[in-house]
């Protein structure tokens, strides 16, 4: 009998996350034996963790936040796309060493195309300009998107996101402050919010929502937002109420994990089952 598949995911905190259960009812469903635990560890705790789970030849993890950037130097690889993102979220070990890979982009792109949302030619805005802007940006030029608009509240950040991007994307990459939106949004085909501002955690959720010109966008326009707590959002709400097609943060989160899994396992995963344990 073989040893189990051993794997996890480091975040801080990491007691919210369903991967656990996500991954397990997927390989009990296939009949693999594997293990998948919490590893909440703190910033300056990292680096010393992962060392021990390397030495104990751990066979892969997910990252959450805030590890997402910092876990790269620890890592011996980190593949061309996740270096371009500047994050990686998931680690694959191929034989003795450690291979970094970002999951969320392609996640994005499965969960919009699952929905029958259009990527190919698409005229994107993306709302923020952190980590998850970046695999936003890197996964929907991949997909084929024409033009994608980066606004953020602060116009630097969105400006260096976009230059740093540059040479890794094919399509028209632009970047404005968010206070231009109106402008954007009329001619967009997809919104992707790609900040915290939507979080159940955040006072200010529907003060973000109410700020957006939703109204500007055309009736054929889909809103997403990478946020899966809650899962409409105020920003989905104000979308859902204008007519137009919405894609919540659950899709993403199951689809960048079934990517993973498939990694791990070289199985392909059962999509529903996992869907259902993260449901629950």
């Amino acid at each position: 009998m073989s040893d189990p598949i051993r794997l996890g995911i480091f975040g801080w905190p990491a007691a919210h996350s369903k991967s656990p259960q996500m991954h397990e009812s997927a390989a009990r469903a296939l009949g693999i034996e594997l293990r998948y635990e919490l590893f909440e560890v703190s910033p300056d705790d990292l680096a010393e963790a992962v060392r021990r789970k390397h030495e104990a030849g751990i066979d892969g993890y997910n990252l959450t936040l805030p590890h997402k950037e910092a876990i790269m130097p620890l890592l011996d690889e980190i593949v061309p796309a996740a270096r371009a993102i500047g994050a990686v979220n998931t680690v694959v070990r191929v034989d003795e060493r450690y291979v970094g890979h970002n999951t969320d982009a392609p996640g994005l792109v499965r969960s919009l195309e699952e929905a029958g949302v259009a990527v190919d030619n698409a005229a994107v805005v993306v709302l923020g300009a952190g980590g998850a802007a970046r695999a936003a940006v890197v996964g929907l030029s991949n997909a084929g998107a024409d033009e994608i608009t980066v606004l953020s509240r602060r116009p630097e950040q969105s400006e260096a996101l976009t230059k740093s991007l540059a040479q890794h994307v094919s399509c028209n990459l632009d970047a404005a402050p968010l206070s231009e939106a109106s402008w954007y949004f009329e001619t967009a085909t997809l919104v992707v919010q790609a900040t915290s501002a939507t979080l159940e955690s955040n006072p200010g959720a529907i003060e973000f929502a109410a700020s957006l010109p939703i109204e500007a966008l055309p009736p054929e326009a889909a809103v997403v937002d990478m946020v899966y707590k809650p899962l409409k959002t105020s920003v989905l709400a104000r979308a859902e109420e204008r007519g137009l097609t919405i894609v919540d943060g659950l899709g993403m989160l199951l689809h960048q994990g079934a990517i993973a899994f498939e990694m791990w396992t070289g199985f392909e995963p059962p999509l529903d089952v996992m869907r259902s344990a993260l449901n629950d």
